[in-house]
């Protein structure tokens, strides 16, 4: 690799590629030993489908909560020809130590020199055997019926794996939230992505499948170590040139938005460190969990962050990320995001969780193991009490933000604010799609004039009382997305009754009110808001939409 092929480190006294040789994070300068070890673990059988062959249904299932018992029984049981993949699975899944000579023979090309060299395995405490340095496990999703994706993702060991404190700059690895933030990303082809905070680099995998160009930020140095690692290891699947990654990904190091100031993207997606720590007076930056906490007080870092974020985006573009925000008093939980979308953004926040103080503190004092002796846990708990006490906070709400900077300034801009704490389809990325494309078509569209039909996954539930003439209850529920309930007036299910394509939403709408005597304007134009919900919620969709 030459300096034309390659960024140049901020040093400027080498030209090894910048973030390829982090301390305490894998190293990807020597670019044909990490391809000979993907080469290596595709032979062994390092796979996501090699694992659950060789450890078993339940104990995979086991290993994706943390629990490594079940796979370690399986591990220890191997046969002769399963040894080599058992090592690996030991090795870095479940963070035993394994004779050197074991590993050496698992992956020979690489060796234990190899491994050691790239920052994957270090001395264990038994004369003769090594440890994982991190964790690497494979990782997989669906973007589509052919798009099948399969790669190799190290971040930091888990508590479960190494016990003890977590580093303060711990990595972060395939968790739930990333998770639920990358099944909820709606997948359409754009030109530049953002992925700030990438962590391991996780959201910029799932990006680069539909995405020109990303930019993938984070504070912590270790973190960019990881996630070039990461993008070379899997570059044949990701579509990326080893030598030349500046031409699809740029990685930069800065607090949230500050390392893309005068840029502008069509998406952004973020998993911020939004998770609500208490501060001290004289803290220092090395002292907080830089993958989880912003350093600010209570939710600014969010606020401040859901505020500023449409200064990125083109016209057009939207933003997608998880958050937390706190509820004070007996103020309804929206109370202070609402305060946070900026005059002329389009905003939904859809609530999935609330918990009280105390729940909090449990949550998050047991995330980083930062407590083992009583005393320290009885200190940190009461500091988050202090802390939520100091601004009359009563809970704290979790979900999905969606922002978008509208094409037209002069456009009424959409706000949503809603909660749902049930289950919701996974991934809920299309049906988040389909829902603005309706919002924007309603916007666009004459309602009375379209034809609609009931959405395939809809079905009606009625409940009357033994021996009435009419049902005192109807619902109408939605089986896929969002799965919503939405309780019916008697003219409402009339209405829906009759959407087969046939008839306009203006025609129904006056056959209703002649059969039910009701022809005031306050009818009509009530019955028409209503119908303009249920084509919102995905209960009704447009004919030519619905292919009818």
């Amino acid at each position: 690799m030459n300096d034309a092929q390659s960024p140049i480190s901020r040093s400027a006294t080498t030209t090894v590629p910048e973030f390829s040789t982090v301390p305490n994070a894998p190293a990807s300068s020597d670019l044909a030993l990490v391809e000979q070890l993907a080469t290596e673990l595709t032979e062994l059988g390092f796979t996501m489908k090699g694992i659950a062959a060789l450890v078993g249904e339940a104990a995979t299932a086991a290993l994706e909560r943390d629990e490594i018992m079940p796979a370690l029984v399986a591990t220890a049981t191997a046969s002769k020809d399963e040894q080599g993949l058992a090592a690996a699975v030991r090795l870095w899944l479940l963070g035993q130590e394994v004779a050197e000579s074991t590993v050496a023979a698992a992956l020979p090309a690489v060796g234990v020199a190899g491994l050691s060299g790239l920052g994957l395995i270090e001395p264990g405490t038994a004369s003769g055997s090594v440890r994982a340095a991190v964790d690497l496990r494979p990782y997989g999703w669906v973007n589509g019926p052919e798009e099948e994706y399969e790669i190799w993702v190290a971040s930091d060991l888990g508590a479960h794996q190494r016990p003890g404190p977590l580093r303060k700059d711990h990595v972060l690895g395939i968790g739930q939230a990333s998770l639920t933030l990358a099944r909820n990303v709606v997948r359409q082809p754009v030109d530049s992505a953002l992925d700030l905070g990438t962590g391991c680099g996780i959201q910029t995998f799932h990006l680069l499948t539909h995405a020109a160009h990303v930019t993938a930020t984070d504070i912590s140095e270790r973190a960019l170590g990881f996630t070039r690692f990461n993008l070379v290891l899997n570059s044949p699947v990701l579509g990326l040139n080893p030598n030349q990654l500046d031409q699809r990904v740029s990685l930069r190091r800065g607090s949230l938005l500050d390392p893309v100031a005068g840029e502008e993207f069509t998406l952004v997606v973020s998993n911020p460190p939004f998770v609500i720590t208490p501060r001290h007076r004289g803290e220092l930056a090395a002292e907080q969990y830089t993958y989880r906490d912003g350093g600010l007080a209570g939710d600014d870092l969010v606020s401040g962050l859901i505020q500023a974020l449409p200064e990125v985006l083109r016209p057009g573009g939207t933003a997608q990320l998880l958050a937390n925000w706190e509820i004070s008093g007996e103020a309804a939980w929206d109370a202070r995001p609402r305060q946070w979308v900026s005059s002329g953004t389009e905003a939904w926040f859809l609530q999935r969780d609330q918990a009280s103080g105390e729940e909090y503190a449990q949550t998050w004092l047991r995330d980083s193991s930062q407590v083992s002796a009583i005393e320290d846990y009885v200190a940190a708990y009461a500091d988050y009490q202090a802390d939520f006490a100091s601004r009359n906070v009563t809970a704290i709400g979790f979900g999905y933000v969606w922002l978008r900077k509208p094409q037209f300034p002069a456009q009424e801009p959409w706000l949503r604010f809603e909660e749902i704490t049930y289950p919701l389809e996974s991934p809920l990325g299309p049906y988040w799609a389909d829902a603005v494309q309706r919002r924007d078509w309603l916007a666009q569209a004459g309602l009375s004039t379209s034809h609609l039909v009931v959405a395939d996954d809809v079905t009606e539930e009625r409940h009357q009382r033994p021996g009435a003439e009419h049902p005192g209850i109807i619902l109408l529920r939605q089986g896929a997305g969002f799965r919503r309930t939405n309780l019916l007036s008697q003219e409402l299910a009339g209405f829906v009754s009759a959407c087969d394509g046939d008839l306009s939403v203006q025609q129904i709408i006056g056959a209703l009110a002649m059969l039910l005597e009701r022809d005031d304007a306050d009818f009509t134009s009530q019955l028409l808001a209503d119908v303009g919900n249920l084509v919102l919620d995905g209960f009704l969709l447009p004919s030519f939409v619905a292919g009818r």
